[in-house]
């Protein structure tokens, strides 16, 4: 899943520097991603603390039991992070139809297009199980690399900006300038899976720094050369999502290469949001580990019911940048950002100011927490007016959305 965040994140960023100039642009990708290492770590921290925690539903639960309130804590969490799955499926929809609209040139309506991958990212997830996922998430990371390498040196060779001038900085609105920032938030969104990969660790104590650092050097040097190249040789126009700045030619080659990890990357939120509402429903019952009637009709009713709400978030919101947008102000902020500076504070409660270290930590989780606040409020009001600005362009129509 952080393959498939990091795959949407190089698609969305270009056009950021492009908005916001290149260097606010470029400090922000790294300013962002330094703090969503250190939060990565405090879930790693809380994981060690709490061993049994496997989700963040988990970890509500912990964080409200002090408020005798730790059911309602699960439930919150729980449904908080299968909302956030719900529309990220949204984006891997909206993705399909650029794709297909580009690679056919806009041979069919957009919304059926829509209807042609509800269809497929619904057919396969009817399976119960996801076997090899991680080599599944290899050929999607694979996929979109392919894409993103060939639209880069395309890009590289037609130098579309021509003699225009690259802005360094630029004057935006407030709410244009913060949905970028909210985009920039969302490459950073694979925190919400880090309890997962935690419980499948052999050995986390050992090895969950090193290969959150890892992951970390490797996604903010992808955003950085991508973007850059990317922005600096397509210029101030360059589309989003980046693939369709590649020409008229490679951009079709480019999004052909990219539909293993649009369909791959939706197969895996889908599953994983049906999975958590399905053992929601039937922990603890036989229905669990046999394959009943009432399982199978079930699962085929939970699996339909949240890609058709991913299919209408998807045709209500028909805008890359703002779905984005939105997706980090409700969600990614909080699973990113907020609710590590919580963690943090709960893990050091009654030793916040035993030391100049816990005094300092203090501080850094409560600038995280302001951090993750910012971006839900601002963002949800940037992303809420750029929607409203839009009017409903493009929603539920057959116009095309490639660019």
């Amino acid at each position: 899943m952080i393959a498939e965040t990091i795959s949407l994140g190089i698609l969305s960023l270009p056009s950021v520097l492009a908005r916001i100039g290149l260097v606010p642009g470029l400090i922000l990708i790294v300013g962002l991603g330094i703090i969503a290492t250190y939060t990565g770590w405090v879930i790693g921290q809380f994981r060690m603390e709490y061993p049994w925690v496997v989700s963040f539903a988990d970890a509500g639960e912990i964080l409200f039991k002090p408020l005798k309130m730790g059911a309602i804590g699960r439930e919150f969490f729980g449904g908080a992070q299968t909302i956030f799955l719900i529309f990220t499926m949204a984006s891997h929809i909206l993705t399909w139809t650029i794709c297909l609209n580009t690679v056919t040139d806009s041979a069919t309506c957009t919304v059926v297009w829509a209807v042609v991958g509800l269809v497929i990212f619904f057919i396969f997830d009817l399976p119960r199980t996801l076997k090899n996922v991680s080599w599944m998430s290899i050929a999607s990371f694979i996929s979109i690399f392919s894409a993103v390498l060939i639209s880069m040196v395309a890009i590289g060779i037609q130098k579309p900006r021509g003699n225009t001038k690259l802005a360094t900085t630029t004057v935006l609105p407030f709410t244009d300038a913060f949905v970028s920032v909210s985009n920039i938030v969302f490459a950073y969104a694979g925190h919400s899976c880090f309890f997962g990969f935690l419980a499948e660790m052999k050995n986390p104590a050992k090895d969950w720094t090193k290969a959150l650092i890892f992951l970390q050097m490797w996604d903010i040097s992808l955003y950085i050369i991508a973007a850059t190249v990317i922005y600096v040789f397509a210029g101030p126009n360059v589309d989003s999502p980046a693939l369709s700045s590649a020409g008229p030619v490679v951009r079709k080659v480019a999004w052909g290469i990219a539909i293993p990890t649009i369909i791959i990357a939706g197969i895996i939120y889908g599953h994983v949001a049906a999975k958590y509402i399905f053992v929601r429903c039937f922990r603890g019952t036989v229905h669990m580990n046999r394959r009943t009637k009432t399982s199978t009709l079930a699962w085929t009713g939970i699996t339909l019911t949240i890609w058709v709400i991913a299919w209408i978030i998807a045709e209500s919101i028909p805008n890359f940048n703002d779905l984005l947008g939105l997706i980090s102000a409700l969600f990614a902020s909080h699973f990113t950002y907020t609710l590590s500076g919580v963690f943090g504070l709960f893990l050091n409660h009654g030793h916040w100011f035993d030391s100049p270290k816990q005094i300092m930590l203090f501080c850094i989780n409560w600038i995280v927490i302001a951090i993750g606040a910012t971006v839900c409020v601002a963002g949800l009001y940037s992303s809420g007016t750029a929607i409203a600005a839009d009017g409903g362009n493009g929603s539920w129509t057959c116009a095309s959305n490639a660019q």
